[in-house]
């Protein structure tokens, strides 16, 4: 369905109740502190957001739903916050601590907008069905890349594969592994099917990643099995996959890791990088930069180009560079 545009005066009213939304939700914030005695405050994780409430983790492992004052800016799941106990059992969030990473995509505006915060590894879900697309995966991993967290793949629902076709599955993707990025294959439905899994997630905080319908709920109920997520199915129409889950949330695992579940996406724009930040983006790029005769060369035309040497040379993927050369070309356009 097309979006509709919007008129100057419904963009101006919209803009005007979120604003007085906003407005509420800070006076509360407010009027709870002043009623408030304790005047203590405690660290806590944000586990899941909706619009202006909080769930916040606190150091004993109890979540307790929050307010935030308005002036912190975007707080996102995975932030690392203060907060100030209020009556009710409730809190206020007074503080946004930094982040060691944020993981954003533009809006609708084309402003960055954060996904999760201060997490340490995003995990690509690729699966059979609905048809991977190799474009969408390298916007990942240039995500990954660029805000200075390790990328992984993982391979889901290889229980829909024969041995033959498991095998063709995960070769199609080795060329990322000689890149340096963990390739993984997983199965929820047979026994220590997630080994694999449980082993890239031990001791780091991810976020699970990729198209609607490849599976992210289902391998996280059977990560956490007492955790209620709606399974998606994938739609008969279109062979996408409906959005099951509403916003990012934190979850714990048993052998001290941590997991966002994100809302499925069907498209990734990144946001605003110039050239240098791309090719940074690529490690098989990033290596050779420098190395080609002309300083601003394109990789395509010029001669003495080291990145056309390295693709006939078969050091550098050709869907890899035609993936760069796609998103090149989207920033010229820009």
């Amino acid at each position: 369905m097309t979006r509709r545009k919007l008129s100057k005066r419904q963009r101006e009213r919209i803009a005007r109740i979120q604003e007085e939304r906003r407005r509420s939700a800070s006076q509360r914030a407010e009027c709870a502190l002043a009623d408030s005695d304790a005047e203590i405050q405690l660290e806590g994780r944000v586990v899941v957001r909706h619009g202006r409430n909080l769930s916040v983790r606190d150091s004993a492992g109890r979540e307790v739903h929050c307010l935030f004052r308005q002036n912190l800016g975007e707080i996102v799941c995975g932030d690392r916050v203060l907060w100030q106990p209020v009556a009710g059992d409730e809190g206020v969030v007074v503080a946004l601590m930094g982040r060691a990473s944020t993981l954003s995509r533009p809006d609708y505006s084309g402003r960055d907008k954060p996904i999760a915060a201060n997490i340490s590894q995003l995990v690509v879900v690729l699966a059979p069905f609905p048809e991977p697309s190799g474009y969408l995966l390298d916007q990942y991993l240039i995500a990954a890349e660029h805000i200075g967290i390790r990328g992984a793949l993982c391979l889901n629902k290889a229980d829909l594969l024969g041995p033959a076709e498991r095998a063709a599955f995960r070769e199609r993707f080795a060329h990322y592994e000689r890149l340096g990025y963990p390739v993984i294959q997983v199965s929820a439905k047979h026994e220590h099917g997630l080994d694999p899994l449980l082993a890239l997630l031990r001791h780091n905080t991810s976020i699970l990643v990729g198209q609607s319908g490849v599976g992210k709920s289902s391998l996280i109920n059977a990560l956490l099995p007492t955790t209620q997520l709606v399974e998606g199915a994938l739609s008969d129409a279109t062979g996408l996959g409906r959005h099951t889950t509403s916003a990012a949330t934190l979850y714990r695992l048993e052998n001290g890791g941590e997991i966002i579940d994100s809302p499925g996406v069907r498209s990734f724009r990144l946001g605003k990088l110039d050239r240098a930040a791309l090719e940074n983006g690529f490690p098989e790029l990033r290596a050779l930069r420098g190395k080609c005769r002309f300083s601003n060369c394109t990789h395509q035309q010029e001669p003495d180009c080291a990145v056309k040497e390295a693709l006939e040379a078969g050091r550098i993927n050709p869907e890899r560079l035609a993936s760069f050369q796609h998103l090149a070309a989207d920033l010229n356009a820009r």
